[in-house]
């Protein structure tokens, strides 16, 4: 990403761990913890939570969702750029009119979804429920055609 937002924290490396995944996950997971179960952000007058079940590793679902990627639950990966990037979700959420951060409302699988996209390049996704936003997930947005589905979404939710 380019020079970054002042409001925007550093990335958490797993270099900094010495390479040790268990320790660095550890890490990962008490700031999500810390963001989004101690406290919950709130956007638009309305708090954001995260999916708590399936608890996978004394993890909540919403967490594992953020740190990796895959389209089978039972199989997903983990995503160090995704890991590195975990005290953004929340900060991103609380800077959402901030000029760096583009928001929409799209409708995928019957299920209104807020997007937050950060300079194109970093994508929170919230689940609009009755009244709260659930947080579905967060990702880098590395690949052209990515950037382009997204554009195309944002530019269809502005003309309706």
């Amino acid at each position: 990403m380019s020079k970054f937002p002042e409001w925007l924290s550093g990335l958490i490396r797993l270099q900094e761990f010495g390479g040790d995944w268990s320790r660095y996950v550890n890490e990962v997971f008490s700031l999500f913890y810390r963001d989004f179960i101690q406290s919950k952000p709130v956007l638009r007058g309305r708090q954001v939570r995260c999916r708590r079940d399936p608890i996978c590793d004394g993890k909540e679902a919403g967490f594992w969702h953020c740190v990796s990627e895959g389209s089978e639950e039972e199989s997903r990966t983990p995503d160090l750029r995704r890991c590195e990037r975990i005290g953004w979700i929340r900060t991103v959420i609380e800077n959402a009119d901030e000029p760096e951060v583009e928001v929409w409302t799209t409708r995928k699988r019957n299920d209104d979804r807020l997007y937050l996209w950060l300079r194109e390049e970093y994508l929170v996704v919230l689940g609009l429920r009755r009244s709260y936003y659930q947080l579905i997930t967060a990702f880098c947005t590395d690949y052209e055609h990515t950037r382009r589905k997204l554009r195309r979404e944002r530019d269809r939710s502005r003309k309706s």
